[in-house]
């Protein structure tokens, strides 16, 4: 795997410090995201996204502490996630860390048209591996906007902070609106009707890290116009 040189070191940094703040919360919130999943579900996704986390975190600590590249950062923490995490959004989560990796650079910070690909590049991961659409209440209600609304704020020439910021917002309005849906795929499907009046737990686990991340400071070298 290729070593990180230049300010791609900072993004591999900024990536191991991105798990940490989503260690952080879902090991806040995995008593609520384990009440939510049990209305239609078998109540275990807060317990399943800790050991993801958990074991995305260590990969990622290790790699970088091999000085690899951002891309080899995140491919390991997405392939340790969804091999502890086991079940859909482990895979899911996993896709979506390797195909942001992906879209990083290896000797130099990435530029905005690369960081909105980037975001861009995990929602078409996500949703050709598990086949959701806007509207089936998953993962991808709150993901979607997420990767538009960033994408947006960037063209417009928002800072990077600030485009991320804004669009962690609309994720976590969009996971909330969830309530009002009926899942049309996995395992809640069968008790769709018993899920209306709850948001669903993928959604509202996505919003909540993408919220943890945006308190982080972002590397310079990504403010470049």
């Amino acid at each position: 795997a290729a070593t990180a040189s230049g300010a791609a070191a900072e993004v591999a940094e900024l990536a191991v410090g991105a798990l940490r703040a989503a260690r952080e919360v879902l090991h806040r919130d995995a008593e609520a995201l384990g009440r939510l999943d049990a209305v239609a579900g078998d109540g275990d996704h807060g317990r399943g996204m800790c050991k993801g986390v958990d074991a995305a975190l260590a990969a990622a600590e290790k790699a970088h502490a091999d000085r690899l590249a951002p891309a080899a950062v995140l491919s390991a923490a997405g392939d340790a996630w969804a091999a502890e995490a086991g079940g859909t959004s482990g895979a899911l989560w996993g896709v979506a860390l390797r195909a942001v990796g992906d879209a990083l650079p290896a000797d130099r910070a990435p530029d905005r048209a690369e960081l909105a690909s980037a975001a861009t590049a995990a929602l078409t991961a996500v949703t050709s591996l598990g086949g959701a659409e806007v509207g089936d209440k998953t993962l991808v209600d709150a993901l979607a906007p997420f990767a538009a609304g960033f994408a947006a704020g960037l063209r417009t020439g928002a800072p990077v902070a600030e485009a991320y910021r804004a669009a962690a917002a609309e994720a976590r309005t969009a996971a909330e609106k969830t309530a009002g849906l009926r899942p049309r795929l996995g395992r809640a499907r069968p008790l769709a009707e018993r899920s209306v009046g709850t948001p669903d737990p993928g959604a509202t686990s996505l919003a909540a890290v993408l919220t943890a991340v945006a308190t982080l400071r972002p590397t310079t070298g990504s403010e470049t116009p």
